[in-house]
């Protein structure tokens, strides 16, 4: 099912951004008004024609976000190389590696960015931005960032293997990984909606269509076309999160799930009987509460432990921390 505007979801969402338009903790919406005016039109401009090129690329921009924001909160540590013998990334953690996507992305935006105002736009700060464009720009909702934060200069392998969900959570797993970061079950059903958009690989939903008994016949016989049961095989065969409009940002990935149409095991946690299911039900019928409640989700990931005012540092290069 599409999501559809009303009236009153206009005036929602005008709320929602007359809301986000002023200081939300230590982050504001006007950071950058004065010292790089040009910062939000060349964001969207790099990300509009990244999703020309490729319209996946806008799901992409969101998940680099989310796996940024999960991992010592919103700092571009996921944006750190490796430097052998010195550094470790994020980049090589199980859910990251041959998965996230954007990075090029990033640094273009960062490219052009430095070349308007150098010296003064984190790293962190692009992520955030590129992910509401993401989001945006493939139909879904727009919303004022809260902007300000720094970029790190350390970062966490180990962290991005232990904090990240699972594609094979529990709902309770799930909603205690989200609390840990100050999330609400609801903010966590919310931003669950982000899957509206992009595809998954085969040896990540493969549990999922083989093993689960809570799956739509048809829909698994669908997927198993052309994910083999064979580990191995098809491995990286693509296959969209949601089946009805999987590259418009819209509330039908809820729809899915109503119909036991989820691809991965944590997207149907939402709905199998369990504390969400009327939360899943609300998303599907009404594209306008989702919306707002997405909006309100990321702004509030947004706000994960930012580093602000002389912590950090503004980083040159997105890849490098700077060297003094």
């Amino acid at each position: 099912m599409a999501s559809s505007t009303t009236a009153g979801g206009h005036c929602l969402f005008l709320a929602l951004l007359l809301l986000s338009s002023s200081a939300y903790g230590q982050l504001s919406t006007s950071f950058y008004d004065l010292s790089c005016p040009t910062l939000q039109s060349i964001v969207r401009s790099v990300v509009s024609d990244a999703i020309n090129a490729d319209r996946r690329m806008g799901a992409s921009l969101v998940r680099l976000f989310f796996h940024d924001c999960f991992v010592q909160g919103c700092d571009a540590s996921i944006l750190l190389d490796d430097v052998p013998g010195s550094f470790v990334g994020e980049k090589t953690a199980f859910p990251n590696a041959n998965s996230v996507r954007g990075y090029d992305v990033i640094n273009n935006i960062k490219s052009q960015v430095e070349a308007s105002c150098p010296g003064v736009v984190s790293c962190a700060d692009i992520v955030a931005l590129a992910a509401r464009d993401g989001t945006f720009l493939l139909n879904g909702p727009n919303w004022a960032v809260p902007l300000g934060r720094r970029d790190s200069t350390t970062a966490s392998l180990s962290q991005a293997n232990s904090d990240l969900p699972p594609f094979a959570a529990s709902l309770s797993t799930l909603i205690t990984m989200f609390a840990n970061k100050g999330l609400s079950a609801q903010d966590m059903t919310a931003l669950s909606g982000a899957h509206t958009v992009g595809s998954t690989q085969c040896q990540v939903y493969r549990g999922r269509i083989y093993n689960d008994t809570n799956i739509n016949p048809q829909f698994a016989k669908l997927r198993q076309g052309d994910c083999p049961a064979t580990q191995g095989v098809n491995d990286t065969v693509l296959a969209p999160l949601d089946v009805q409009s999987g590259l418009t940002f819209d509330n039908a990935y809820y729809g899915d799930l109503l119909k036991n149409k989820g691809l991965l095991h944590s997207d149907q946690e939402l709905y199998n009987g369990g504390s969400q299911d009327a939360l899943t039900k609300k998303y599907a019928s009404n594209g306008a509460a989702f919306f707002a409640d997405y909006v309100t989700a990321m702004i509030k990931m947004g706000n994960i432990s930012p580093l602000t005012g002389t912590d950090g540092q503004i980083r040159t290069n997105c890849g490098a921390v700077n060297v003094n």
